[in-house]
């Protein structure tokens, strides 16, 4: 593999260039349309001991006002000095408190002269998108291991940059880590150089897709463009169970036109990873929860390999457009999972986030109900409920009911084409979406309210839900449960993840006497669900357990509480203990254990839930 090095300057134009749109981010301190950083070169040296990243950060610019200041999103950050490319010291204001959301700005005094910005930085121990683990918390229990989460707004917290979604940046890299140790980042060339590890990005991406993990790594390929990395206790596992990935790629290009990453790998972090995956280019980042032994909960990989195009590639410009990446990606999933695996699984998997969708709404205010949702003075995580994801999905599903799936597909390849590396506003596509689709077609605008959809709180009536002749016969052995049918004698053989989970679902649904700890005890002995492997089971079970006053759960959930950072699963089961006698207590009493396991992500969720107070 060839060493990478930084990329080469461009000469300094004679005249400024014409200035771009401005994009008003909320969630971020830059001014890219009057200095914009185009590349990124990382040199940075990462310290076990300590937690820390240090190193520097050099940017190339473009210049639209000759007088403003490179103004940057920072937030922790210990700076040591800044520089030009001629070595001139450049001066740096910023506020002495930094903004509770988006941390502290920089503003960085530039010289009529300066093309390039270098800054000579430390990470603090507690940055918020690094996660540094001890060697108990990895799989193979022997040496420790560093992962960044960079969404929505924490890269800032490990790389001072201009961190809004709408900025686009190529990067490169030189990370140092201690022998034994390999450091691996989100780039579709990587090398090695004797003690340092080298990657190029040479597509513009937005800076929450900058991704570095670090570990006792090995990987496994899949195919000429795809492979596994893991630990080593992991990695026989994993391969199998992402055996598909090449034929996930292949589909999507099928559908909706070519990939343009180069590589499509897939990470296996430890399990105190906060998402289900990441889908930071050429390396998506996933969680081990979704090794279920059967392949039954890959949609995941379908799921962040769809944001190759939705997202990666059309990216939101702002936060609050956050469903122009995940409901075209869930749409993507599901029909990635269609082609694969057939209509029954992709029927079951939208039904099952359909249902958890209108679970979540009756919890969620008006305004959080909203596509396009407004953030201003919120930490965008606020808006990462499953209303961009479900009711995106449901939104571009009854576009295709209306116009046909030969339309909508050729209209989603031209949204690709036409807007590839590009970060784009939720005007922008419904402008795109009333001249492709609508406009020269009254009949298809008068069977969709397109402004309902997107800015009106709940679901509307026209949402559409497939039916699922498996999950039919599961609502048939539910009805005989509840009638006194001994667990044993329901017809469950041959049942993959998504029965069992409609079939919990609806024993939880149950009334009490139906799902009485006696009952419960009953499908236990049956089915083995305290001893499941599949994360989707096991966790809906716990919930149903915990919040029916089954206590034979109690140890395994408390295990699964303390090994598994997954926010998907901590939340809920941390709400049935709550809800439960004395829960209060009971749940702040494994928090406080199990906090330190957890990312910031998740942190942050839990400490509101909890009313902790670190």
């Amino acid at each position: 593999m060839r060493v990478l090095f930084a990329c080469s300057l461009l000469c300094a134009c004679a005249t400024v260039p014409p200035r771009p749109p401005a994009i008003d981010d909320p969630h971020s301190f830059a001014r890219p349309y009057e200095v914009r950083s185009t590349h990124l070169d990382l040199d940075l040296t990462l310290d076990f001991d300590r937690h820390v990243a240090r190193g520097t950060a050099t940017h190339l610019l473009e210049r639209f006002d000759a007088t403003a200041p490179f103004v940057l999103d920072s937030d922790g950050l210990n700076l040591i000095a800044i520089a030009d490319q001629d070595g001139n010291e450049l001066t740096c204001e910023r506020p002495t408190t930094p903004d509770p959301v988006r941390g502290t700005r920089l503003q960085i005094r530039l010289l009529p002269t300066t093309k390039r910005v270098s800054i000579t930085y430390e990470t603090a121990p507690d940055a918020e998108a690094m996660q540094w683990l001890d060697p108990e918390q990895t799989a193979g229990g022997e040496r420790p291991f560093l992962f960044t989460q960079g969404q929505a707004i924490l890269t800032r917290s490990w790389i001072p940059l201009q961190d809004s979604p709408a900025v686009r940046i190529t990067w490169s890299a030189r990370i140092r880590a201690p022998q034994g140790l390999l450091p691996v980042m989100s780039a579709g060339e990587r090398g090695h150089d004797g003690d340092t590890a080298t990657f190029r990005m040479d597509r513009p991406v937005p800076p929450y897709l900058i991704a570095l993990a670090c570990g006792d790594l090995v990987s496994r390929d899949i195919s000429a463009r795809c492979a596994v990395w893991a630990e080593p206790a992991t990695i026989d596992l994993a391969a199998r169970e992402l055996s598909d990935m090449e034929h996930m790629v292949a589909a999507c290009e099928q559908l909706f036109g070519p990939y343009r990453w180069g590589r499509y790998d897939v990470l296996v972090l430890p399990p105190s990873f906060p998402f289900g995956g990441m889908e930071n280019p050429c390396l998506t980042f996933a969680t081990p929860t979704i090794l279920a032994g059967d392949k039954s909960l890959v949609s995941l990989i379908a799921h962040e390999l769809s944001h190759s195009w939705s997202g990666n590639l059309v990216t939101n410009a702002t936060w609050r457009d956050f469903w122009l990446n995940e409901g075209f990606t869930v749409y993507l999933e599901n029909r990635i999972m269609e082609h694969l695996y057939g209509r029954d699984r992709a029927a079951m998997e939208i039904v099952l986030g359909m249902q958890e969708l209108g679970a979540e709404m009756k919890t969620l205010p008006a305004g959080d109900q909203v596509l396009h949702i407004d953030l201003s003075g919120r930490n965008p995580d606020d808006g990462m409920t499953g209303v961009p994801y479900q009711k995106g999905a449901a939104f571009l599903r009854r576009l295709e009911q209306i116009v046909g799936r030969p339309a909508m597909d050729a209209f989603l390849r031209q949204w690709f084409d036409e807007h590839a590396f590009q970060s784009v506003t939720t005007a922008t596509f419904l402008a795109f979406l009333d001249q492709r689709l609508l406009r020269d077609h009254p009949e298809r605008r008068a069977q969709i309210d397109v402004e309902r959809w997107v800015g009106a709180a709940g679901l509307p009536i026209d949402a559409p839900v497939p039916d699922s002749v498996l999950f039919a016969a599961v609502d048939a052995e539910l009805a005989q449960w509840r009638n006194g049918t001994p667990p044993a004698s329901l017809a469950t053989a041959g049942w993959v993840s998504q029965q069992w989970q409609r079939f919990l679902s609806g024993v939880a649904d149950a009334d009490a006497a139906a799902a009485s700890p006696s009952r419960l005890a009953e499908l236990d002995d049956a089915f083995a669900f305290t001893r499941s492997g599949n994360s989707e089971i096991l966790t809906a079970w716990l919930v149903l357990a915990t919040r029916n006053g089954y206590h034979a759960v109690d140890r395994r959930l408390e295990l699964f509480l303390m090994t598994v950072g997954r926010r998907k699963f901590l939340k809920p089961l941390y709400e049935a203990v709550l809800a439960g006698a004395d829960g209060k207590a009971r749940a702040l009493a494994i928090y406080r254990k199990a906090r330190p396991r957890y990312h910031a992500v998740s942190q942050r969720t839990l400490d509101a839930m909890l009313g902790y107070t670190p």
